[in-house]
């Protein structure tokens, strides 16, 4: 009897030594919930928007402010949250990357939602539409209205942009040159190292012919239609919290406002 009784005592400790480590593993190990991405914001108080210099989207005002669409909407949206918007340029081509270490907190810069971006990021409603588009001299674009005319040309194109994409999707990827910004694929364009680039129809509106930066290139045709969305880390709660935003925003007009002050259609 008494040997039953050890062995029974020293049963009751082995479970009891199992019991505290499974609970020991289910704290810190795999299986526990991700912590909120909107809780953590929240306590930082700051919401850090990766973006990069893109007219009419983000960029400088005369006083070396951000401003923009996308600038005033993520104003609107973080006051709506509580929190203080902080703008920080980011490299385009591995803006997933600084997104994941949380250098910072989403990517909100006209971005396309391309299967690529969808993959490495959880988005929101789009909010906005675009096009990829080829801009040029103006004086030639009339001789270049299809896709296969483009055959002969050069380009310049925003690395890890949805312009790469679709230039290289139709063909053209050996003929374009990879630089750091859109804005300086217009730059190439106007310094004659190019014949031409693939950018957004929303900056080549806002940046090309008369009156403009560029007032001797323009649109020669538009190669995609496609749509603009918020990216945030993957299972972030962030997401549906600032769909129904972007909801609110889109029935009191307040969105409609701003699209009709920056050239901008709305999804």
């Amino acid at each position: 009897m008494k040997n039953l009784k050890k062995i029974i005592a020293v049963l009751l400790a082995v479970l009891m030594i199992g019991a505290a480590f499974a609970a020991c593993s289910a704290k810190t190990g795999t299986d526990e919930p991700a912590e909120s991405d909107l809780a953590y914001i929240q306590n930082k108080g700051t919401l850090v928007i990766g973006i990069t210099e893109y007219e009419p989207m983000n960029y400088k005002d005369e006083n070396g402010e951000w401003t923009g669409f996308d600038t005033e909407f993520a104003v609107v949206v973080c006051n709506r949250l509580g929190l203080t918007p902080q703008f920080q340029e980011v490299d385009w081509d591995n803006k997933h990357l600084e997104l994941n270490a949380k250098s910072v907190d989403c990517i909100w810069n006209g971005m396309t939602l391309t299967p690529e971006v969808l993959a490495a990021m959880d988005c929101t409603d789009p909010y906005a539409m675009n096009a990829q588009v080829v801009v040029m001299a103006a004086d030639k674009a009339a001789d270049y209205s299809t896709v296969e005319s483009l055959a002969d040309l050069t380009f310049a194109v925003e690395s890890g942009s949805a312009g790469e994409e679709v230039l290289t999707e139709a063909g053209y990827g050996d003929n374009a040159t990879a630089v750091a910004a859109q804005s300086d694929a217009l730059m190439e364009v106007a310094s004659g190292s190019v014949d031409a680039c693939v950018i957004d129809i929303t900056m080549a509106n806002a940046m090309t012919g008369e009156g403009t930066s560029y007032a001797d290139l323009g649109i020669a045709v538009e190669l995609n239609s496609e749509q603009y969305g918020i990216g945030f880390r993957q299972g972030s709660d962030m997401v549906a919290e600032v769909n129904a935003i972007i909801a609110d925003l889109k029935a009191d007009g307040t969105l409609q406002a701003l699209a009709d002050k920056y050239g901008i259609t709305l999804a």
